[in-house]
């Protein structure tokens, strides 16, 4: 449960809410981005990312582990903005690790990712399939740290909706619409890189992050979340049941009382 610990309401990014000691799991996690990051830049190790990374390999070659590993391969160019990546990343972590716990920061990043290669994988494969298609390189918006960053993000904006973050370390903002910031900020890199699937894989990730934090229980969360993808499925298998000859959609039996009823 959520609930258990103290919510802080008082953070923002000239420290956050957190204190302390930082969390094991969240330096492990920046130790693995770092070192994966740096093995693409070598000739003898950089086809260990490109393994990881998520690509149309996952339905072209069956590499279905990409599905989950592609969050801690480092992407980016060497530059001052990777480093920042990975400190904005501990920020946010560290008060979302320290609100849910190990055991619940975990299943979250794995679900999330999760969640958002499946989406962004069936994006990619439906336009493929497109006569003519000819789209830039996929999944770019969301590689790495970048899909991480993407969740723990909206992890904090849904449980410390009322703590102020700077944005850009002048402008105060309420965390909650940092929920919208991301969808908006992924829109804009759509737009340079025209990465569809990276975007609505993005989309995914804040979808789902919210839905599973708000369910008050992440376990509920996932079997909600399960639920309506059910219900979703079973919808488009009746209405392609409705479209065969010779199918009828037969009524219920109230709606049958109710014309006989009338009738009288």
């Amino acid at each position: 449960m959520f609930g258990r610990r103290p919510l802080r309401t008082g953070a923002s990014t000239s420290g956050f809410g957190g204190g302390g000691a930082p969390p094991q799991d969240v330096i492990v996690l920046l130790v693995v981005i770092f070192v994966t990051f740096a093995l693409q830049f070598f000739a003898s190790t950089a086809v260990i990312p490109s393994l990881l990374r998520l690509s149309p390999e996952v339905w072209q070659r069956g590499f279905v582990w990409q599905l989950v590993t592609y969050p801690v391969i480092g992407s980016g160019a060497p530059s001052i903005w990777f480093l920042l990546e990975l400190l904005i990343l501990f920020w946010f972590s560290r008060d979302v690790y320290g609100r849910m716990g190990p055991k619940s920061f975990r299943l979250l990043l794995v679900w999330g990712s999760i969640s958002a290669s499946l989406v962004a994988c069936a994006t990619q494969f439906v336009a493929s399939m497109t006569p003519g298609f000819t789209g830039p390189v996929p999944f770019t918006l969301m590689q790495g740290q970048r899909m991480l960053l993407v969740i723990v993000i909206a992890a904090f904006a849904t449980l410390f909706g009322q703590a102020t973050i700077y944005l850009f370390f002048v402008l105060p903002i309420h965390a909650r619409w940092f929920l919208w910031i991301e969808v908006l900020f992924a829109f804009m890199g759509f737009l340079g890189t025209r990465d569809l699937a990276g975007f609505v894989g993005i989309c995914a990730a804040v979808v789902v992050t919210y839905n599973l934090l708000t369910a008050g229980n992440l376990r509920r969360g996932l079997r909600e979340l399960w639920l309506r993808f059910e219900q979703r499925r079973i919808q488009l298998k009746l209405a392609r049941m409705r479209h065969r000859r010779g199918m009828r959609l037969v009524k219920d039996d109230d709606e049958k009382k109710k014309k006989d009823g009338s009738d009288d």
